[in-house]
């Protein structure tokens, strides 16, 4: 494995966050979303949230879900789609995703409040345990052609 393999994509840098903001896009967004869950979840960060027997990451995702939906609904978000993942048809070869989700915000400033609010935080840790490896790619709509 190189280094570049080794490396792990969980949660967003303050640059990132910078950045995202920094484009100011204008009305809704969609946020694309490639996971790769672990075989089993890693609940070492938040031993709080921890179930009494061993669970998968992508078992442990669905708790995430179950979880964020009120606050992503709340805060004028939704789940556009929600897939299974696998190899690209044009892409890495070796690169698999498990999950595939489309997230629409109304805003990029509702994404923030719904990412900054401490009841959806509180079970984020169950995010953290089920992931791998991950993706999110902010996307801004254009005008589709005539």
């Amino acid at each position: 494995m190189t280094e570049l393999e080794s490396i792990r994509y969980i949660e967003p840098t303050q640059r990132a966050g910078m950045r995202f903001m920094q484009r100011g896009i204008d009305g809704s967004i969609v946020m694309l979303n490639l996971l790769r869950f672990r075989d089993i979840a890693d609940y070492t960060a938040n031993p709080e949230l921890t179930p009494e027997v061993p669970i998968s990451g992508a078992e442990a995702f669905n708790r995430y879900i179950e979880h964020t939906l009120p606050y992503l609904r709340e805060s004028g978000g939704e789940i556009v789609f929600l897939g299974d993942g696998g190899e690209f048809l044009i892409g890495p070869e070796d690169e698999k995703w498990d999950l595939v989700m489309l997230i629409r915000q109304s805003s990029a400033q509702s994404f923030l409040a719904f990412s900054n609010n401490q009841d959806y935080l509180a079970g984020i840790g169950h995010r953290t345990a089920a992931i791998e490896d991950s993706r999110i790619l902010p996307m801004a709509e254009l005008p589709r052609p005539n």
